[in-house]
């Protein structure tokens, strides 16, 4: 005589891992590898994908209301994040490519705005004072995120038309959804690599 067993199955914990995450931490490994490894940089079709699927899918949908509001919780985790950071030349470094980055960012999206002209240059310029300290950095932080999620809202007040693309030194033409886009997923990769204080 078989009995059926009258144990409840365990419930299913779902574990919410978004692709776009993952794929850009890829693509990004990719890119960064690729360029350490002095082989002339990523294929034109490498990077294609990357913009189609990590940046331009994601923020095609998307109102210029929602990627600002992406860029305005994503700052409370870098505050977060920086605001537990140790005092070391890596964390200040760290800080201070997020920083330059998401400036230079800036720029581009002030030209699909028309508020100025392209220009092709790097973030170098962008970057913090090299002897900035931690505390001027984490405020810099801030001050640069609140000015991105700014440039959002005049985005959703004067939304540029969907086929102005303007260019990224790596990526190649980006929309200024795709912009916003990539500013908020390079300063949430690159600020997991601060080390917190003990």
């Amino acid at each position: 005589m078989t009995s059926k067993s009258s144990a409840t199955p365990l419930p299913l914990v779902p574990v919410v891992v978004t692709v776009a995450a993952v794929g850009v931490a890829a693509g990004a490994a990719l890119l960064a590898r690729n360029r350490k490894a002095g082989e002339g940089g990523v294929s034109q079709q490498v990077k294609d994908l990357v913009v189609a699927q990590l940046l331009e899918r994601p923020a095609r949908n998307a109102s210029y209301a929602g990627l600002g509001q992406a860029l305005e919780r994503g700052g409370m985790f870098l505050t977060g994040r920086a605001g537990r950071a140790t005092d070391t030349p890596g964390n200040r470094e760290v800080l201070a490519h997020i920083i330059g980055i998401e400036r230079w960012g800036q720029n581009r999206l002030r030209v699909a705005l028309g508020q100025r002209p392209m220009e092709q240059d790097d973030y170098s310029p962008y970057r913090p004072p090299a002897d900035a300290s931690l505390s001027e950095l984490q405020d810099l932080l801030s001050q640069t995120r609140a000015r991105s999620v700014d440039l959002a809202r005049q985005l959703h007040a004067a939304a540029p038309n969907d086929d102005l693309k303007i260019e990224h030194n790596d990526f190649g033409p980006l929309t200024a959804k795709g912009w916003l886009q990539y500013l908020t997923q390079h300063a949430d990769l690159e600020s997991r690599k601060l080390k917190a204080g003990r």
